[in-house]
């Protein structure tokens, strides 16, 4: 993630707690994400190098309805310097710091087969004790994995899968001589 991303969601993301409408903000920043999701010709209207940002901040003022006026300056300010292709980025950048403030970790359990609830809850407890934050798990399976299991945190991996240590022997035993 570019500085840009991370100075845009750093500066809504005080702008919002100083005025004290943090989950105003962030719901409103939510819930333009999702209509650039679901609404094509919106997405394509604000990647569109072509389109002057004049035309696509007014587009994007007339759906912006009751939204709170911090998201809607901001949204305009990102549009006028050319940013409004980054705003997924840039929300995602939002909502870490959201988490963080919130003392949330969202991580990713990926498992060679499908765990159990009750498995599941065993691991993110474990990662709730270590981290000291509450855990946010998303599962998935990759049957590719063997066994064992890879955790996303961030930018941070850890891989405990049978197919990330034959891949590490593989390369110790190339690289040894």
């Amino acid at each position: 993630m570019s500085v840009a991303h991370r100075t845009y969601a750093r500066a809504l993301f005080e702008a919002a707690q100083e005025r004290d409408h943090l989950e105003k903000v962030r719901d409103d920043f939510r819930d333009f994400i999702e209509m650039v999701d679901q609404v094509p010709e919106l997405d394509a209207l604000l990647r569109n190098p072509q389109i002057q940002p004049r035309a696509k901040g007014a587009a994007v003022e007339a759906i912006l309805g009751g939204v709170d006026q911090l998201v809607r300056n901001f949204l305009l300010v990102v549009i006028e310097k050319n940013r409004a292709g980054q705003l997924r980025e840039i929300h995602r950048e939002f909502e870490r710091l959201v988490a963080q403030l919130e003392r949330r970790l969202s991580v990713e359990l990926t498992t060679a087969y499908e765990l159990s609830d009750a498995e599941a809850r065993r691991i993110v407890e474990q990662i709730e004790r270590a981290s000291g934050r509450t855990v946010e798990a998303a599962r998935h399976v990759d049957p590719d994995l063997i066994g064992g299991i890879v955790l996303q945190a961030g930018s941070m991996r850890v891989d405990a899968s049978v197919r990330g240590r034959l891949e590490r022997l593989r390369r110790e035993l190339t690289t040894s001589r």
